[in-house]
């Protein structure tokens, strides 16, 4: 949720429905968990999650944020 408000997210998504889809769609084995090799293919391959993961690492909104406080 952080990393979405930082980022400007779409809100109408709930945090849990976006983490289960992207788990879902990453978690390639089926088997409930993720390794390594899963999380980066899956992710490379979702291209929603990876603009909030490359937002997330975009020091400037945070940066603006403790600025403007």
């Amino acid at each position: 949720q952080a990393i979405r408000a930082i980022n400007g997210g779409d809100h109408e998504t709930s945090a849990e429905e976006f983490t289960n889809r992207v788990f879902n769609k990453i978690d390639v084995n089926g088997d409930g968990e993720l390794s390594l090799d899963e999380f980066v293919e899956g992710a490379r391959k979702d291209e929603e999650f990876m603009e909030v993961m490359m937002k997330s690492l975009d020091l400037t909104h945070i940066v603006a944020m403790i600025n403007n406080r």
